[in-house]
């Protein structure tokens, strides 16, 4: 089978979501290694199934859940086969997938409240790889300038998704605050 070159939009399109698929397979698994794998995986079945896309429907729907299969086929395949209940224990305890949900909600929604300087200059540097010079030559900025844009993202990041916690004494006042309005207020000991 000869090699295309990369035109048709099938191609276009499965190049464009690599970014995002990153970063879900990163939500996901938690280890930038496994990311990569998981990544890897996903586009070689969506090439190999590209025949079963559709064209002119949602491509990005259709390859993200090529990715959330391929990794929960892969925690299926890596479960550990010792387990003293057997399926009685699978039907005991189910694992909660909300966390992971509300985790990647949350990054996209601070990630896309950053500019668009400081966001491409993050997905290049942690994405991709791409060193200070690299991003800087692409953009046609000084060093210095990517520097400050990776820095002031990453604190605004840090800054958006971990708010600074109350004094120990302050999270039971706000706490009573929101339970009771201040004539049903408890004795507090």
């Amino acid at each position: 089978m000869p090699i295309r070159a990369v035109t048709t939009d099938f191609d276009l399109d499965l190049i464009e979501s690599l970014a995002r698929l990153h970063i879900y397979a990163l939500a996901l698994t938690r280890n930038g290694d496994r990311a990569d794998d998981l990544v890897q995986q996903t586009v070689l079945k969506a090439l190999a199934g590209r025949e079963s896309f559709r064209p002119g429907t949602n491509f990005t729907g259709w390859i993200f859940r090529i990715q959330r299969n391929e990794f929960i086929s892969e925690l299926r395949r890596n479960r550990p086969s010792d387990d003293v209940l057997g399926e009685a224990g699978d039907r005991l305890s189910v694992p909660a997938a909300q966390e992971e949900g509300l985790v990647l909600r949350e990054f996209l929604g601070a990630f896309r409240q950053l500019t668009g300087e400081a966001r491409e200059a993050l997905l290049l540097a942690r994405l991709d790889g791409w060193s200070y010079r690299q991003i800087a030559d692409r953009s046609g900025i000084a060093v210095g300038t990517v520097k400050s844009r990776i820095s002031r993202g990453r604190s605004t990041l840090k800054r958006m998704l971990d708010p600074p916690a109350l004094p120990p004494g302050r999270l039971q006042q706000s706490v009573t605050d929101i339970a009771c309005p201040s004539t049903e207020r408890p004795h507090l000991l």
